[in-house]
Parts: structure tokens; C-alpha cells; sequence
């Protein structure tokens, strides 16, 4: 019998579109991200998928920076094999079961608490992870959260939904909570807030978007003075396009031709503190 989840709000309920994109992606015939977990959810619940006008490329994007938001948590976890590992806005995403991070590690995935109830009944509980129920926005959360280790912290889809104060706001606290540590999201141009505005696979969730976009990554230096730029990560410069179907390809080889054309797409910002 299919799963019914309570209604959520537009916000939390947004966590669908992306779940639903890696699902997709997982029965591709060459996934790029082979989340079974997202799409043994998927198949588990009753909720109408079908709304999302999801095309091709946004399918691979999606899946795509999730697994360069892996990449990064992976990279840290082996260097810092007792780090924290911090999820912002985890929605149903079981980054933990894909990095397969040790026991030494604790995970932390953050969210609204009625998306945390859903986490806590169709996430297999992992003894190294521990859900925290809470709008990212405010401040208490972080207390149940070690401050004494290196932290990773990963957010996929979350920097859209804030303004752009609760985003400096939210990297201060967790620069100043941590001795150390690395961060890394998706993050979004003018052009690619308006896009998300204006194109059928992000229309569920437009009216939502706050942020008002950020064209030079080295821009959020100086939002804080530790905060240092590691890598802009360009997906349509990653070799997994390569493996592309070729339409879809064409298209990030094309914008892949330049820095600015290639910002107009998908971007995944890392950075040290």
C-alpha cells in the first residue's frame, strides 16, 4: 500500500521535485547518481509526481550536483575521519547511505520538523546519523550540534529559498561553531534565479525563490573573513557529460565554452573556513 505523508507547506514540499529528479536519474540506463534510496521512496509514496515537468537535463543536473556535494563530504570525511558532517534543507536525501561515511563520523540532517518525521519513517536509521527538526533560519538548532571537530556541510537546493540575509546570517553561525571546516551548495547567478522563475521544470517551486542570485562567487569572501573559495565547480565542465545523452550533451558542451555561459547553468560552490 503507497505511502501518504501529511500535507507540507510550499516550502517543505518542494523537497519533492528533486527527490523525483533522482529517482529519474536512477532509472536512467547510465545513472549518473544511482540513488536507489530516492527512488524507493518515490515508488513507496502516494504523492503526484507526475506535476513536475522535469525535462532531461534538469534530471542530470540535479542528480549531477548532488554528486559533487557527495564528492566534497567524501573528500573531507577521508582527510577528517572524525569530522561532523552537516545536511541544510536534507528534505528525504539520504546523502549518508551514498558516502557510506564511518561510525567515527556524525551526521547531522537538518530540516523542518514535519520533513524530519517523514526522514525518520522511510530512512533506514544509521547509528552515526541524527536528524535535527528545525527551520535552518534559526539559531537554536546548532546547540545540539558538536562545536569542538572539523565540520562538513553540505545544502542541495537550499540557498534558493533563503534571502540573502538568512544567508549570511546561517554561514556566520556555522563558521563561528566550528574550529574548521568546508562547505559546499548549489548556488545561483541573477540570470539562473530569473530562469528558475520563468521555465516548467522549476514552476512548482518559483514563487518560493528569495534569493536574489550571485554572479561572482568570490563575492561571499566577504561575508566573512575566514570564508575562502576552494573550487567553482561548473557542471557542464565535469567529465560525467561525457557519458550525456547527446542532445543534452551538445547543450553543456556549447556552454561549457565559457565561464559566463556555463554560470547560467547549474554551479556548486566550495569553500574552506
Amino acid at each position: 500500500m503507497a505511502i501518504t505523508l501529511p500535507a507540507f507547506t510550499p516550502v517543505e514540499d518542494s523537497l519533492f521535485l528533486t527527490l523525483y529528479s533522482r529517482a529519474l536519474d536512477n532509472r536512467l540506463s547510465k545513472p549518473v547518481l544511482s540513488d536507489a534510496t530516492a527512488d524507493e521512496i518515490v515508488r513507496k509514496l502516494d504523492y503526484d509526481f507526475e506535476q513536475f515537468k522535469v525535462n532531461k537535463n534538469f534530471i542530470l543536473n540535479i542528480a549531477l550536483r548532488a554528486k559533487k556535494l557527495d564528492e566534497v563530504a567524501s573528500g573531507f570525511i577521508r582527510h577528517h575521519p572524525d569530522a561532523v558532517g552537516l545536511d541544510l534543507g536534507a528534505g528525504l536525501d539520504a546523502r549518508i547511505v551514498r558516502i557510506a561515511a564511518p561510525a567515527t563520523v556524525d551526521w547531522y540532517d537538518v530540516d523542518y520538523p514535519a520533513v524530519v518525521a517523514a526522514r525518520e519513517s522511510l530512512i533506514p536509521a544509521h547509528v552515526n546519523a541524527h536528524n535535527i527538526g528545525a527551520d535552518v533560519t534559526e539559531t537554536e538548532w546548532l546547540n545540539a550540534v558538536p562545536s569542538d571537530r572539523p565540520a562538513v556541510i553540505v545544502a542541495d537546493g537550499l540557498m534558493a529559498f533563503l534571502s540573502k540575509d538568512h544567508m549570511v546570517s546561517l554561514l556566520n553561525r556555522l563558521i563561528s561553531h566550528f574550529p574548521s571546516g568546508e562547505i559546499a551548495f548549489n548556488s545561483y547567478t541573477k540570470f539562473a534565479i530569473w530562469a528558475s522563475k520563468h521555465v516548467p521544470s522549476t514552476s512548482t517551486v518559483s514563487a518560493l525563490l528569495e534569493f536574489p542570485g550571485v554572479d561572482d562567487p568570490r563575492e561571499l569572501e566577504s561575508w566573512n573573513p575566514k570564508l575562502k573559495l576552494i573550487r567553482e565547480i561548473l557542471l557542464t565542465r565535469e567529465p560525467e557529460i561525457a557519458d550525456y545523452p547527446t542532445a543534452v550533451r551538445l547543450y553543456n558542451r556549447f556552454l561549457a565554452t565559457s565561464t559566463t555561459l556555463s554560470r547560467k547553468g547549474t554551479i556548486v560552490l566550495h569553500y574552506r573556513f
